[in-house]
């Protein structure tokens, strides 16, 4: 039986262990600049094997949620530079994901004030599609997100240019590598879904046209980087935040899959949005994406010990992603490993706010 506990190697990075901790936006820098606290909340989580950053906007324009610390800036830059140095102290490893939100975002979070930019001008408009922003007394709170505009051909080189400033900046931060956040119904997902992606220009249509994007950055970001330090997340059948249902969405991402394995990035970070109680990636769709795509493979989505062995077991993912679970439990891996209970997250407490619900919550020796 594979041993999850045991260092696993990929793409030359060494980790100690199987565990990833998932990306989870927690908005906690009014300045948008990373701090000693943020630092100390990755530094309490570096017994995972590899930590994935919450969700970093490459650019103002990528911003759906206020106090999320981004990385266009020299500032923000140094900031990050507290986070990494923390643990690689520890002796883990972290990529920083890299984030657009596209449509999911509000006028008061952009750029003068206007409209987001996506594939489409369709806004997000079921219940759950929602933006953190500053209410007009002051207080952060979620709101719908504004109508969107589809960006024009020219312009999205200009997107693709930033992702790679962004990665070029967490080179130079000391992230270990980058994951490009490419799933959940954010920017390329938009693009990725033809009942959103009505466009008539290359980047619209075809399956070839509609991974266009996504391709044209990891490759931009290849160049920056080298592909062992290139990651992905996607999202096969995702419904979150009103994305519609089509037809050939197993096909697109098995074609993305062959795309992603020609270029032997370092990883692929599937993300299980479950719907209705159940999953939506199922093992039979995991076996024909690891035909397709014969890098490490990460699964996020409500993961369990049972089902992160089994899945290894079977050959079907290399690494399990844990998500909210190391909210509550920052030595989540030496808790798993004892087999002692979980303490529960308080979702009053994941967005906004302070220490409470960030960084006081107690390891197992403490506890």
């Amino acid at each position: 039986m594979t041993d999850l506990f045991a260092p696993f190697r990929f793409a030359g990075h060494e980790l100690r262990n199987r565990f990833v901790m998932a990306p989870m936006t927690r908005a906690r820098r009014p300045d948008y600049v990373p701090d000693a606290e943020t630092a100390l909340y990755y530094r309490q989580r570096a017994s995972a094997g590899l930590i994935v950053s919450e969700g970093t906007p490459v650019s103002p324009e990528g911003q759906g949620y206020i106090h999320v610390p981004g990385i266009w800036s020299d500032e923000q830059v140094e900031g990050w530079r507290l986070v990494t140095d923390a643990i690689h102290e520890q002796g883990g490893a972290i990529f920083a994901q890299l984030w657009h939100v596209g449509r999911m975002s509000h006028r008061s979070l952009q750029p003068d004030g206007g409209a987001p930019v996506s594939s489409t001008t369709r806004p997000a408009r079921d219940p759950k599609s929602m933006a953190y922003v500053l209410g007009e007394d002051g207080v952060p709170g979620f709101a719908e997100p504004s109508v969107p505009r589809a960006l024009a051909t020219e312009e999205v080189s200009r997107v693709v240019a930033d992702f790679a400033k962004a990665g070029r900046n967490a080179q130079s931060a000391g992230f270990d590598g980058i994951e490009v956040h490419a799933a959940n119904g954010y920017l390329f997902e938009q693009f990725l879904n033809p009942v959103l992606n009505e466009r008539t220009d290359r980047y619209g249509g075809s399956i070839e046209n509609r991974v266009r994007l996504v391709l044209e950055t990891v490759d931009a970001l290849i160049g920056v980087l080298g592909k062992d330090r290139v990651g992905i997340r996607l999202a096969p059948f995702n419904r979150q935040f009103d994305m519609p249902v089509y037809d050939d969405g197993g096909e697109t991402y098995l074609h993305l899959a062959r795309e992603l394995d020609k270029r032997e990035i370092a990883y692929v970070h599937l993300n299980d949005n479950w719907a209705a109680g159940h999953s939506v990636i199922d093992e039979a769709f995991l076996r024909e994406f690891r035909k397709a795509y014969r890098g490490t493979l990460i699964l996020a989505g409500a993961m369990t010990l049972d089902r992160a062995r089994h899945l290894v077991e079977e050959s079907l993912i290399d690494l399990p992603a844990f998500g909210q679970p190391f909210i509550s439990n920052p030595d989540l891996v030496e808790r798993l490993r004892q087999g002692a209970a979980l303490a529960q997250p308080d979702r009053a407490t994941y967005y906004g706010g302070g220490s409470e619900g960030y960084t006081d919550y107690p390891s197992l020796e403490i506890a």
